[in-house]
């Protein structure tokens, strides 16, 4: 991942430095089992514990020459040992190592990400608490519809945020999966005893038939999820970028003294960081089916699929991290316009009253056809006249003939429309 958009945690868990310390707690979780059962000697076992170290320039040194990494790893392991490094690597594939210290690894990206989603979701719901009763038009299809409070609406991104975190955790569990059964998964050369006992060390589960991998739609369902958890902020992003723009002016990000909009217009204040987020969406998505693409490989492997992983599983981890963090700041600070809400509200012309407008008609006896067609008219109406839907009304005889004027008053209460609100923000305890 580019420094732009990497935090140093998630860029400290896919460094070489990370990667091989992975790899070799693999191989030393190997050699443990195999001490315990007595296939390679304990004192040799203890005097690799005690010397090998990673030195990554050596193995880029000596990758130079193996043109295979794993081989130089092991390689640069044995150095550092002397003789009883012999036993390193023993009766394992590259596959063993590599494909178990990368469940390693996502284990920990996803440890990061989690806890980037639950600060992002504490914050949500901490303002879904402030502005449980802060009432604001709905809209669909971009059009005002009926009232709603930016309580409710931010509990919506709370849960989505919450289902987010449950299905990638579901999904790194199940990734959490690694294999010590040698070049085509039969045990040739090794124990499935042996890879019980190590991967029982290292807390991950054993694929329960591996091939020379662990098969890739594990891989595939991680990214998956991670691309649906960016998707749930760019959905949030975008609701956010919406509610700025100028017409609207109801939410803003927050916006730093010195820093600037725009190099021509200085007037300019531009939801940057929610744009931002839907734009590194899109790569997380196209990362997801990168991985898809990874699991029909060849026969009982091939290589295709490592190039990609390199790339996609740390920029994807990378970049969930640094939009669930980006996120977190924009709402924690973002500046809520209430009095534009209420200048909005009063803007739509009483039209949001419209849907109560029907059902009372057709609770006072009017056909629900007729009543319909009364309500759509005199909508249009209060629209091309920029008269106040309730002026319309009462001006109507069919509709003040079946409705009183207490029940055309009632209609128009935004705080009776939206009483029920404030429960979608109170189940938000669900998520305490």
């Amino acid at each position: 991942m580019i420094p732009r958009y990497a935090t140093p945690s998630m860029t400290a868990v896919w460094s070489d430095e990370a990667r091989w310390s992975a790899a070799l707690q693999v191989e030393l979780a190997v050699l443990d089992a195999q001490a315990a059962t007595g296939e390679v000697p304990a004192d040799a076992v203890a005097v690799i514990r005690a010397k090998a170290k990673v030195d990554v320039a050596r193995i880029n040194e000596l990758e130079r020459t193996t043109d295979h990494d794993v081989v130089a790893f092991v390689n640069q392991l044995a150095e550092s040992v002397g003789p009883e490094g012999r036993w390193i690597h023993h009766g394992l594939t590259s596959s063993d190592v590599v494909d178990t210290a990368l469940a390693l690894q996502m284990r920990e990206a996803a440890v990061l990400i989690d806890a980037g989603l639950a600060t992002l979701l504490a914050t949500i719901i901490r303002r879904a608490r402030e502005e449980r009763d802060t009432i604001m038009i709905g809209r669909t299809h971009g059009m005002h519809a009926e009232p709603t409070t930016m309580g409710a609406k931010m509990a919506n991104w709370a849960f989505e945020v919450a289902r987010a975190r449950e299905r990638i955790m579901l999904a790194a569990a199940e990734a959490a999966t690694g294999k010590i059964s040698g070049p085509v998964g039969t045990y040739s050369q090794i124990s499935p005893e042996i890879e019980q006992i190590a991967l029982a060390a290292l807390g991950l589960r054993a694929d329960q038939a591996s091939t020379q991998i662990v098969q890739r739609d594990r891989h595939a369902a991680f990214v998956s999820a991670i691309a649906i958890a960016g998707g749930t902020l760019e959905r949030i992003a975008t609701e956010i970028r919406h509610l700025q723009r100028s017409e609207v002016d109801e939410m803003r990000e927050p916006f730093r003294t010195g820093q600037a909009g725009s190099s021509a217009m200085p007037q300019k204040r531009n939801p940057i960081k929610s744009e931002r987020i839907a734009g590194l969406a899109r790569l997380l998505r196209g990362y997801a089916a990168a991985a898809m693409e990874n699991q029909p490989l060849w026969h009982e492997r091939d290589i295709s699929h490592s190039s990609a992983e390199r790339i996609l599983l740390p920029d994807a981890t990378s970049l969930l991290a640094f939009m669930a963090d980006s996120l977190t700041a924009v709402i924690d600070g973002a500046e809520i316009r209430r009095e534009r809400m209420h200048y909005n509200l009063e803007a739509g012309l009483g039209l949001h009253a419209a849907s109560r407008l029907l059902t009372a008609l057709v609770k006072s006896g009017v056909q629900r056809d007729a009543a319909y067609q009364l309500v759509q008219a005199a909508s249009a109406t209060a629209r091309e006249k920029s008269t106040q839907l309730r002026t319309i009304i009462e001006q109507s005889r069919d509709i003040s003939n079946a409705l009183s004027a207490e029940q055309i008053s009632a209609l128009f209460d935004e705080g009776f429309e939206v009483q029920q609100a404030g429960i979608l923000v109170d189940r938000l305890k669900h998520l305490d």
